[in-house]
């Protein structure tokens, strides 16, 4: 697994972003970015949102809840799982069911 540090490293670099860049956004010192990226130090949690939001991920994946980075920022997958959760117990259940058994058929037809 891909360190807190080196993610932040690695997704500042993609959009082309140097240390100073993401200091100043985050009204910090290039230092503490430095210190985030070799795993030195530990930003606050609101530090964190932030950093998530401004290299355009969430805090799971900086955290390693995820691999992957962008897992919660399609917006139309996060209203449809927002839906589900406001339907009735046995209507979601059934839903969840119907919805494994699907991935699960196509998993092993990729085989």
């Amino acid at each position: 697994m891909i360190s807190f540090g080196k993610k932040i490293s690695a997704l500042r670099k993609d959009l082309k972003m140097s240390q100073t860049d993401l200091a100043k956004m985050l009204n910090t010192s290039v230092s503490v970015i430095s210190r985030y990226e070799r795993d030195e130090m530990t930003p606050s949690i609101e530090a964190a949102k932030k950093l998530a939001a401004l290299l355009n991920t969430t805090v799971g994946y900086l955290l390693g809840e995820t691999e992957e980075a962008d897992l919660f920022k399609d917006k139309k997958m996060l209203q449809r799982l927002q839906d589900i959760m406001n339907l009735p117990e046995k209507e979601r259940e059934s839903l969840l069911t119907t919805v494994d058994h699907f991935i699960k058929a196509s998993k092993i037809s990729m085989i």
